[in-house]
């Protein structure tokens, strides 16, 4: 049974995964793109910490990296969506625009970013795992391709 000890350590471990995830996507974005916006942190951090928990024994099976980069660039391309509707749309703060991509909808997703996703979504498995592992002493993980 999980203590309120247990919790606790749960949200501060978390809370240093998501802070340390999203000053990685704004730095990743400062080098692609030589700008980004403080909002950002808050999107990366959270993509950082689900895309962390699909190999976290949340699931009864063991996940393959494959599958978990396949989730990973599913969950960054919802929130990317929820996030641009309300920036970019509701907001108007026209932080990014796919809208010249092709298969875009509504220019804040797009296919060539989802597959972007895909393949940026192995460095944060490897990172947040060697971070969990470094950081709060938990199993290093035995990776499965397929």
């Amino acid at each position: 049974m999980l203590t309120f000890n247990d919790i606790k350590l749960s949200i501060i471990r978390n809370l240093i995964i998501f802070i340390i995830g999203g000053l990685l996507y704004y730095l990743v974005e400062l080098l692609y793109r030589g700008y980004s916006h403080y909002t950002m942190i808050i999107l990366g951090g959270l993509c950082f910490i689900l895309i962390g928990l699909l190999n976290e024994n949340i699931f009864e099976w063991e996940m393959s990296v494959i599958s978990q980069m396949f989730l990973s660039c599913i969950i960054i391309t919802i929130l990317e969506l929820i996030f641009g509707y309300i920036l970019n749309i509701k907001l108007k703060l026209q932080i990014w625009s796919y809208i010249d991509q092709p298969y875009n909808l509504y220019g804040q997703i797009c296919l060539l970013y989802t597959v972007f996703w895909f393949w940026l979504s192995l460095p944060c498995i490897l990172i947040d795992d060697w971070l969990r592992h470094k950081l709060f002493k938990s199993e290093y993980k035995k990776y499965k391709i397929l």
